[in-house]
């Protein structure tokens, strides 16, 4: 089994044993039921969700900019090699950047990866 599935996992469980600890502990003080059912349910969504948003930013994801790659299409949104769609022009096979070929005007293109 693939490690960090296993942490999650692992994380969730955890997380569903303290959300039930967590609610008979309070059913002992004496707040409602409904107080500590909204508490738990709140714990129990959030704390995956914050989990997976620390596991993204650790693998660059989530909007860097800092030129490691992630994000984007096929992750080459934010790598600074890439410098915007390139297209090759089907009739002289000129590549270049946008609409109408430079070298000939032809509009038949492809585009280039």
């Amino acid at each position: 089994m693939n490690p960090q599935l296993k942490r999650y996992y692992l994380f969730l469980g955890a997380s569903l044993v303290f959300s039930i600890g967590l609610q008979i502990g309070l059913g002992y003080l004496g707040v409602p039921w409904y107080f500590s059912i909204g508490l738990v349910m709140a714990i129990f969504i959030l704390l995956p969700m914050i989990m997976r948003r620390r596991q993204m930013n650790r693998m660059g994801s989530y909007g860097s900019n800092s030129g490691t790659g992630g994000g984007g299409f096929f992750g080459m949104g934010s790598q600074g090699n890439f410098g915007g769609m390139r297209y090759v022009c089907l009739v002289c096979n000129n590549k270049h950047k946008g609409g109408t070929c430079p070298r000939c005007g032809s509009k038949m293109q492809k585009a280039d990866f």
